[in-house]
């Protein structure tokens, strides 16, 4: 049997990104993936600001910012085709230099550049990702395989995943030291963890018997790039009509359509040209002809459920394994990026055994809640989808009263970019603990994310002396430190976890210059970076 250290089951972004975490932290992976070829069905198109800061932290903000250059390139033409802009939206994305990046929707409600406060500071902080968060999961899947393939990931497809045995994956939830074995197409797998980032109908999840809470689905969508005989019926950007809500470009033929109707007898049957022809006909009211896919169309509902428990022994559930809700806005693929970066380092550290007493714990606590908000978020938007005549009047009442307020704006678009998430990370968490870093700028030149490639935490040390650069030293193997040494007093120290959450800040006044600071610096520390005692350094530091 081939042993490993941690299996991964699921190539999509979720599986792919925590995979890279573990081997930037030296642990032993493999991936495994039912799928022959990367799925070519159009799933989100964008990823929001927080999925493009984790990129940036990893150093693949460039190769996110070649694709979104590609794509505005095709996009950009397509909608300059049409006699309306009713978004605004690409002319934003291509002056979004150094700028928060205004992209997306809340129920078909494009978010207005123009109602954007750029200068709040809530916004402010988040700015040097602008130019690479337009980035189809198709692209991103592709980039992260790249990034999988130079840190010598063992990606292996085609392997179906048949069942789980072993004690390290039992009813109980406990964990011992004979792991997982894994039965596949290929044969036995063992592995110390098993993760499963195998999708809302994980193998693995219902295998184990987790219970999968939540609520059952009202709404067909659909989604596909299609070849039209004539187009010129359909209007640019989300319509609603009285039969569902559609939404046509900015990409060249794509086209959502979504209905509230029953869900098809078989939910795993292709969807034919024909089947989403007469969808478009019925939503739209038009007569509009389908010639051809380019690709396959995807099928899908407003199905919203979680996971019961994250954790099953030595079997972890991750991205929509873990939770599953509507598509609206790309929230499922935001979602389970952030489930990786969570969870690998932490993995990685109880993998080697230097992780702190109940670590691993804290990506279930952690997460379930952000995951929980996001699920209520899509379901706000479903029931705005609507197409009676009172549903219509409270969609014109949210879209032309409260989104039209620059303040309702700025608020709605933070918390659909991912940067409102916060953390309970300290028993007196001051801002910015508990948040993500966002854009830390150094007076040495170069940014924080700079500093964070190899997947470590990073401190960044502004006191003029150095002090707390000496007390991160017998964590070095672990820890970038950052001497920044900062004119403006007003600045913080940061203590950041390999995730980008702030742990520990200390500004140079009379509050935090004494051993205060570094008293709570250390218990940081001890609680997120583990004990003092130096761990072997992953290969390559």
């Amino acid at each position: 049997m081939r042993h490993t250290d941690v299996l991964v089951v699921g190539a999509g972004p979720t599986g792919l990104f925590l995979a890279a975490e573990l081997a930037l932290s030296g642990v032993g992976v493999r991936v495994v993936e039912r799928l022959e070829e990367p799925d070519p069905t159009i799933k989100a198109g964008s990823v929001n600001v927080a999925s493009a800061e984790i990129l940036d932290r990893r150093g693949l903000l460039p190769a996110a910012e070649s694709v979104q250059r590609r794509l505005l390139a095709s996009a950009g033409t397509f909608a300059r085709e049409g006699a309306e802009r009713e978004d605004g939206q690409l002319d934003g994305l291509e002056r979004a230099y150094r700028r928060f990046p205004v992209v997306g929707h809340f129920a078909g409600m494009l978010f207005r550049d123009d109602l954007v406060d750029q200068d709040d500071p809530a916004l402010a902080a988040h700015t040097a990702v602008a130019n690479g968060v337009l980035v189809p999961q198709r692209d991103l899947e592709a980039l992260l395989a790249e990034h999988c393939a130079r840190l010598g990931v063992e990606i292996r497809r085609g392997v179906e995943v048949r069942g789980l045995r072993g004690t390290g994956a039992d009813r109980t939830g406990g964990a011992d030291d004979t792991g997982v074995v894994v039965e596949t197409s290929e044969g036995d797998m063992t592995a110390a963890w098993l993760v499963a980032a195998d999708g809302g109908r994980s193998v693995i999840r219902k295998q184990l018997g987790v219970a999968f809470d939540g609520t059952d689905p009202q709404m067909v969508g659909y989604q596909a790039i299609a070849d039209f005989a004539d187009a010129s019926g359909l209007k640019r950007g989300w319509t609603w009509t009285p039969r569902g809500v559609y939404s046509y470009g900015p990409v060249p033929g794509r086209i959502l359509v979504a209905r509230f109707a029953p869900q098809p007898a078989d939910r795993n049957a292709p969807v034919t040209l024909e089947e989403l022809q007469r969808v478009v006909r019925e939503v739209t009211g038009t007569d509009v002809t389908l010639t051809g896919l380019r690709g396959r169309a995807t099928r899908w509902s407003d199905n919203a459920r979680q996971a019961r428990t994250y954790r099953h022994g030595r079997v972890l559930l991750a991205g929509d394994a873990a939770h599953v809700h509507s598509p609206f806005s790309g929230q499922g693929l935001n979602l389970g990026l952030g489930d990786a970066v969570n969870l690998g380092w932490k993995l990685a550290a109880t993998v080697q055994g230097r992780a702190p007493d109940g670590l691993l714990d804290t990506y279930e606590s952690e997460r379930r809640p952000v995951a929980a908000w996001v699920l209520n978020w899509t379901r706000a938007q479903v029931a705005l989808l609507r197409g009676d005549e009172q549903t219509a009047q409270l969609r014109s009442l949210v879209r032309d009263e409260l989104l039209t307020v620059p303040g309702a704006m700025n608020r709605v678009v933070a918390l659909s970019s991912g940067i409102m998430q916060r953390y309970d990370v300290a028993e007196e968490p001051v801002p910015p603990v508990g948040s993500v870093a966002g854009d830390v700028e150094l007076a040495s030149g170069g940014r924080l994310a700079d500093h964070a490639h190899d997947g470590r935490f990073v401190l960044v040390d502004r006191s003029p002396d150095g002090r707390f650069g000496a007390v991160v030293r017998p964590w070095e193997d672990r820890i970038a430190c950052v001497s920044d040494p900062a004119a403006d007093a007003s600045l913080p120290s940061l203590l950041v976890r390999p995730d980008g959450v702030v742990v520990w800040a200390a500004t140079e006044d009379a509050a935090t210059v004494d051993a205060d600071a570094r008293t709570r610096l250390d218990a940081a520390l001890r609680r997120w970076a583990g004990a003092r005692e130096a761990c072997p350094s992953a290969p390559g530091r």
